[in-house]
This record gives C-alpha cells, structure tokens and sequence, in this order.
C-alpha cells in the first residue's frame, strides 16, 4: 500500500483542494519533488510545498502509519533531517527529525477507486490484467511505450554483454563469441554453451583454424561431448589437449531431453568449428554487415534461427560496440535490424495480440516480452504506463 501512496502523490491522483496538515495548516503541493527509487534517504527528494502560505522547500517521507517512522528509525537519521513533510495515511502520533525539529505532518486519502483498481492489477486471473483497458489507450502513448520498451530491453541485454567483456579482460571477439555460442543453445543449453566458449582460446584454436576435423575434436573434447561422436575425435583431442593443456567442463551441464536432433549440441558445436574454419565468426565481419540479409549470408543462416541470432546475439553486440566506441551509425543499425524482422511468434506476443495490440516487428515483441518479463510477472503496474493509464483512466472521466 505504502507504493500506492507513493504513486498518489507522485501522480497528484488525489483531491488538490482542502489539503491540511494534522494541525489544520493548509497545504499547497507547488512540486512533489523527484521520486527516489533506492531504499536510502527520503522518498523524495527536492519538493516544494507551501504550509500556510510559507514556500518550504526539501524531502517528503511517506508512510502508511505515522509511527512507522520510529520503527524504522528516521528518528536517529540525519539523512531525514531535511523532511518538509511527514504524508501518512494515518496519523496516529507526532514525529520528530534527530536534530529535533517536529515535520509537517498531513494525511493523504488514497481515493478508493484506485484502491479498487490496484488491487485489481494485483489479484485478478485474467492475464495481463490490464487488458480491458488496453484498447482505449491512444495509439501514441502505446507506440511511445512500446519504443521506451524496446530500448530498456536491449540496454538490460547491453549490460550483460559489458559484464561478459569486463570478464574477458575487454575482449570484443572473445565476447562476441560467448554471445554468440550462448545463443547456440537456444535456450535450454545457453548456459552450457557460454561456460564452455568461455575456456575455448580463440588464439589457440586460430593454429588449427584451416583443419576443420582438428577444430571439431578441440571444441567437442572442451565440452566433455567425445562420447557422442567418433572415437577418432577422441584420439585427435588427446593430442590437442597435450599440446595446449586444454580443460573440459562438466558434462552433465549438458541438456538433451526434450532437444530436437539438429539441435542436439555437440552438432551446435560442429556448426561453430565450421563457421569458426570459415572466418565467419569475427567480429570485423559482422561490423560490416549493413542489413539482416548480409547477417544471414555471413552465418550461414536463414529462417528462424536466423532471426533468433539476430535478434539476441546480433543486435545486442551491435548496439554495446556503438555505444561502447561512440559509433551512433552501429546503435542505429542496431534498431533497423529490428525493423527488418518480423515478430517474433511465442505465447507472449500471441497474449498481446489478443488484447489488441498491434505486433508486426521483432521491435515490437521483444519490447512486449520486456513488458511481460519486467513489469507483468513481477507485478510492477505502478512503473508500466499502460498501468498509469489504467489508474488514471477514472481519474480523467474516461470510466464511470
């Protein structure tokens, strides 16, 4: 409930009129300040309000009762010392900041519509819960949503890749393989197949980059895979492993249940020691491709795969080296690319679609996974502007 008041206040979806503090003082909300999302400090900071005509400028701290500021000892805290105003929603004591001074105090009444409405976005069966209001949304708010959607997933997708370079002492090739082989795995064997490109040496692997049977043996052997293929592999991978002093993970990380054939990964890996032989891997080459089309042509790839790669190891690379380099022309391509697929076809893009959104573009279903993903799943309705415009909706006349 505390997160309401804090999106009542934040949003003035409450009476702007007769606002008192718990003293009969008037108050008059000039700016609600900037919302602090930390769990550090007041909840927000650099407010503006007027007590009885008096401009008072600082925090605001909120709390459902107004004795939850002892429990949880703002009282001792210098960092609240600047509190302007104690909203609670009731009062049932006085406060007082650790330099001693006693802080406005006021009751805000959350209106019950949006008790209403929020705890319908938190409790109801059909999923998402928004979805008799989605329509009603103009076009613009969800096309803008939708484009805000479609950056905060591929800066998540960003930040993981800038994890995986910082562990590879900022190499972008031996980064860009990892991503690349993770996406090999195409979900149930992403893990196994980052932990095993991340003990492949692509310096060593290079010596032996023009014998395609040697490579082969060297990338199944460092996946513990030799008992699923020939015995000659294995004879040849001894040989390597002396001679570079390879290591092989754990097997068992492997997933073969409920895997198709062609799927099955030592033949992921196979197709990674041909494309490896092939100088398709490097990054140099993908930077040069200016369109999906040139992608496909460089891996070999079309169709669905194609897509899935583009999409989770192609344009996530593109759009971390642009930033990373201040290329902008990388950044951009990286967001035609997007343009340039079709949606993708999953159960949540098929959810969306029945509440009447349109999906036509992979920008459009990886924006709408974020939202399912990020918002949906972990119920966060107070950040996701279509849950803004379901709880302003009534506010606005739109609902009876």
């Amino acid at each position: 409930m505390e997160k309401l008041l804090h999106y009542a206040w934040k949003h003035r979806l409450y009476p702007l009129a007769s606002l008192t503090t718990t003293d009969g003082r008037t108050v008059e909300v000039i700016d609600v300040g900037i919302y602090n999302r930390t769990h550090a400090g007041p909840d927000f900071f650099n407010a503006k309000v007027k007590v009885n005509g008096m401009e008072w400028v600082g925090n605001v701290e909120m709390h459902i009762k107004a004795s939850d500021w002892y429990r949880h000892r703002h009282d001792s805290d210098k960092a609240y010392d600047n509190v302007i105003l104690h909203v609670v929603c009731l009062d049932d004591m006085e406060v007082m900041t650790s330099s001693g001074r006693i802080p406005a105090q006021m009751v805000l009444d959350i209106p019950d519509y949006l008790k209403a409405d929020y705890d319908h976005l938190l409790h109801t069966d059909k999923y998402p819960p928004c979805y008799e209001r989605i329509p009603q949304l103009p076009p613009i708010k969800t096309h803008s949503w939708i484009s805000a959607l479609q950056i905060e997933r591929l800066e998540q997708k960003t930040e993981a890749i800038m994890q995986r370079l910082e562990l590879n002492a900022r190499s972008w090739e031996k980064t860009y393989f990892q991503t690349l082989a993770r996406n090999f795995g195409f979900g149930i064997n992403g893990e196994a197949f980052e932990t095993w490109a991340s003990l492949v040496d692509l310096t060593k692997a290079g010596h032996h980059r023009n014998e395609l049977f040697q490579l082969e043996a060297m990338f199944i052997g460092q996946a513990g895979l030799l008992d699923r293929v020939e015995d000659r592999y294995a004879k040849e991978y001894a040989y390597l492993k002396h001679k570079f002093g390879l290591q092989e993970m754990d097997a068992s990380l492997w997933r073969y249940l409920r895997t198709r054939p062609q799927n099955f990964p030592h033949v992921r890996l196979m197709q990674l020691a041909k494309m490896f032989h092939e100088q398709r891997t490097g990054l140099s080459r993908l930077l040069d491709c200016e369109d999906v089309k040139a992608v496909g042509k460089l891996l070999g790839m079309k169709g669905a795969k194609l897509s899935l790669v583009v999409i989770n190891t192609v344009i996530p690379i593109l759009f971390a080296y642009g930033r990373t380099k201040s290329k902008e022309n990388l950044c951009d391509r990286s967001f035609c690319f997007l343009e340039e697929i079709d949606a993708e076809d999953n159960n949540i893009v098929r959810m969306w679609r029945e509440c009447g959104l349109e999906v036509k573009t992979a920008g459009d279903s990886q924006a709408l996974i974020q939202l399912k993903k990020e918002y949906c799943d972990k119920k966060e309705c107070l950040r996701c502007r279509f849950g803004f415009e379901y709880l302003s909706l009534r506010k606005n006349g739109a609902l009876g």
